[in-house]
């Protein structure tokens, strides 16, 4: 039995919680559409850890926890700390989302499908979808400088032949 993931793995698991990012972040625009705002809230807040969690594999770390501000606060690479410390406000944003969209006791008086709104689950995508798009991108850069990785759409990047 393997004990350890090699680099390979890693780079497979980060596209694979990338991917399902994408998909949490397609549900929740559904949930809001369908004006199930808490769920909105609560997919937006799993499509970011999701999108964090992808970028530690995709540098062979191991994430842990859900705290979408821990994530970003505990990422080993310092480089890439500093890209994704600009997200912050965001990730506090979303972490306040994680438990009482769910759970009816986690609000006063209020079910979660009763307190949240269409704004609010408006701003917990956007915010969202900020840490994915960053991710993506600190993952495209990585491929390019690494002289072509599996990309996240799974087509494997030629650099080859560079312009310029």
């Amino acid at each position: 039995m393997k004990w350890y993931l090699s680099q390979e793995d890693y780079i497979n698991d980060s596209r694979r919680w990338l991917k399902q990012s994408e998909a949490d972040i397609k549900a929740a625009e559904g949930s809001r559409k369908n004006k199930n705002y808490e769920w909105a809230c609560f997919q937006s807040h799993q499509a970011s850890e999701k999108a964090l969690k992808s970028l530690y594999f995709n540098y062979s770390a191991d994430p842990w926890g859900h705290s979408v501000v821990k994530l970003i606060n505990d990422f080993p690479e310092k480089k890439i700390k500093k890209e994704i410390d600009k997200l912050l406000a965001k990730a506090r944003e979303l972490d306040k989302l994680y438990i009482p969209t769910r759970y009816p006791n986690g609000l006063p008086e209020l079910t979660p499908s009763e307190a949240y709104s269409d704004e609010e689950a408006g701003r917990a995508i956007e915010s969202s979808k900020a840490i994915i798009d960053k991710v993506k991108s600190i993952i495209n850069i990585e491929i390019v400088e690494s002289g072509g990785r599996q990309a996240s759409s799974g087509q494997k990047q030629d650099h080859s032949k560079s312009q310029g």
